[in-house]
């Protein structure tokens, strides 16, 4: 099982249906989306796909963003989910909260994936593989991920930027 792991879109579904395609492209059977979700137009980017988000410390008003979530289909794990493939337990978060890091940290989860800091990384901590698949808004290149846990292969997807206006 292909996971494809997106996060901070801060609003911009334009960019987030651009990771949403190429994820897919690349075989992703599962969405991840790691928080800072924005508004309800990148929640629409999830839907019809098998996605799951947690919020961000900018999903200001994530009680509204998770209702309409629920009423359109998608997901939520808010504030960490656990995901179990292919042998492997998965945990994700938007990773402002040292406490659940640190919870998924000691429950030694084979990996733990965090959005928050804009920034590619991919690190062990012990046992556990922690991923940062990088940002859709604010960052120097926008990324997005790829993860097998199967063959603990990991790929980072370059995700091109829209044009301004």
């Amino acid at each position: 099982m292909l996971i494809g792991i997106l996060s901070d879109s801060h609003g911009h579904a334009d960019t987030t249906a651009l990771a949403v395609a190429a994820l897919k492209e690349r075989g992703a059977e599962v969405l991840l989306h790691l928080g800072d979700i924005g508004n309800e137009k990148v929640i629409d980017e999830l839907v019809g796909c098998n996605a799951r988000i947690v919020f961000g410390n900018c999903d200001w008003d994530w009680q509204a963003l998770q209702r309409y979530a629920q009423l359109v289909g998608v997901g939520i794990d808010h504030p960490l989910g656990i995901l179990e493939a292919q042998g492997k337990r998965i945990a994700f978060t938007h990773g402002h909260l040292a406490d659940v890091m640190n919870q998924a940290l000691k429950n030694q989860v084979d990996y733990l994936l965090h959005g928050h800091t804009h920034e590619t990384s991919d690190r062990r901590h012990g046992k556990t593989r922690i991923i940062n698949p990088g940002a859709l808004f604010r960052a120097s290149r926008y990324t997005a991920a790829v993860l097998d846990p199967l063959g603990d292969d990991l790929n980072f997807i370059d995700i091109p930027k829209p044009a301004t206006v």
